[in-house]
């Protein structure tokens, strides 16, 4: 996993609402097309760049594919700026 790869991924608004989407449990791709006024080929590249950063799973059953929030990714985040804001804090 590449921070860059992960920043790059988040800077993206629609990237952010598909994130938040998943926040309620995987859903199909069709599904996550549904629920934005863009192209089907539009959403398929934001999802291509969420699964390159790593925070998103992808899982296919029979003729579906799924999608998930990848946690583990978004948890060594949190750490990396928690400790980043802890570093500052300490310097005072």
């Amino acid at each position: 996993m590449s921070f860059a790869q992960t920043f790059k991924a988040l800077s993206n608004p629609v990237r952010r609402e598909i994130l938040d989407l998943l926040k309620g449990g995987k859903l199909s791709a069709g599904e996550i097309v549904e629920r934005f006024e863009l192209t089907g080929a539009t959403i398929s590249h934001h999802l291509s760049v969420l699964k390159k950063a790593d925070l998103i799973l992808e899982t296919r059953e029979k003729n579906f594919i799924f999608y998930e929030l990848n946690t583990s990714v978004l948890e060594d985040m949190l750490v990396w700026l928690t400790d980043l804001k802890g570093s500052k804090n300490n310097e005072n």
